[in-house]
């Protein structure tokens, strides 16, 4: 099984620095596909907010999310989450993939196997029922400077 894995790894697989990160994700969209089958799309703004559409486990209805400033930010040498009551704050292991694709996965407590794989895509905005403007981008228009340090500082 470890022999299947190590071969369906690409062979472009580069570790992404926090800094290299945000310059690859932050205000691009991106679809996603997660080990345990959730799915959706999605975009990371520079003051760590995520707006986007995620569907969990692969089935059920497709849910619009948003997540506050300071969601996503950068810790020393990780990309970490801060999600309102949650116990812990998961840090990711960013890996990418291809050209326009990077795998997070858990670094959080050895839980490697929980990843995502997410591939960017064409349209600058996130993939919604009825496509409709976002709170966070009339808030980034508003607002030209972060109020404090986020995955995009």
């Amino acid at each position: 099984m470890l022999a299947g894995l190590l071969a369906a790894w690409p062979a472009t697989a580069e570790t992404l620095a926090p800094e290299e990160a945000r310059r690859f994700v932050v205000g691009k969209t991106f679809a996603f596909t997660c080990f345990e089958g959730t799915r959706g799309a999605g975009r990371v703004q520079s003051d760590g907010s995520v707006a986007g559409s995620v569907q969990f486990q692969g089935s059920g209805p497709v849910r619009y999310v948003t997540l506050p400033a300071d969601t996503l930010r950068v810790k020393s040498d990780a990309v970490c989450g801060s999600v309102k009551g949650m116990p812990f704050e998961p840090c990711f292991n960013l890996q990418k993939t291809g050209a326009s694709s990077f795998r997070g996965s858990l670094s959080t407590f050895g839980m490697g196997f929980a990843y995502c794989d997410f591939t960017r895509k064409g349209s600058p905005r996130p993939l919604m029922a009825g496509n409709r403007p976002t709170r966070l981008e009339a808030s980034a228009q508003a607002s030209a400077q972060p109020s404090s340090p986020s995955f995009g500082d």
